[in-house]
């Protein structure tokens, strides 16, 4: 049971990367929200995987690549929900639009680019439980952990304010590191399900 969990949650995160890739090259927004709350749901099974698999000399590793990924979840359930409901049905005032708008870059941009960071620092801690001895697991081993780096930028964004509504061409440069970012996502997300599958087959 656990590796089917785990192999359907690196399914899930597999298309939904897929899902935001084409959502986003295509302007639809309420696609991209929705595709990105199932990729938490992918996410947090996936590294609950890895957790159950961790042996006992990498079980902080693996419990702090676990909770992390539920403080990623929870951040980006708030921040995508708030879009798909009070920013697109309600008629909210001005100031509320600038704070849970996402379009804004306002406080949820903020929150946004900090659960993805928090979803890097989960998949180095996650990295480092894995031991990799086959070709395809050191693969995978090193892409999670060198994801890890892009906690640093996530944090650091938001606080240099370097999106603003000000900036030209903000949205076009956003969604062209958002695509380089799934280009080199979706790898894991495949590597992890073959990781899975193999240890299913012994």
């Amino acid at each position: 049971m656990n590796l089917t969990v785990a192999k359907i949650g690196a399914a899930i995160a597999g298309v939904s990367v897929i899902g935001f890739t084409i959502c986003m090259l295509i302007g639809f927004d309420f696609g991209s929200y929705l595709v990105c709350m199932f990729l938490a749901f992918g996410f947090v099974m996936m590294v609950s995987g890895f957790h159950a698999e961790s042996d006992e000399e990498h079980k902080v590793a693996a419990n702090t690549a676990l909770v992390l990924s539920g403080v990623y979840a929870v951040l980006i359930l708030l921040v995508y929900f708030a879009q798909m409901t009070a920013v697109r049905l309600d008629s909210l005032g001005e100031e509320a639009l600038r704070i849970i708008d996402y379009e804004r870059f306002g406080l949820f941009f903020s929150y946004d680019i900090l659960g993805y960071g928090v979803m890097a620092l989960s998949t180095f801690f996650i990295g480092l439980t894995i031991n990799a001895k086959s070709r395809l697991d050191r693969w995978l081993k090193g892409l999670l952990m060198v994801h890890g780096i892009f906690f640093i930028a996530c944090f650091l964004i938001p606080m240099l304010g370097v999106f603003n509504s000000e900036m030209d061409g903000a949205h076009w440069i956003g969604t062209l590191i958002l695509e380089v970012w799934c280009l080199y996502f979706l790898p894991i997300c495949i590597l992890s399900y073959l990781h899975f599958e193999n240890r299913s087959n012994k």
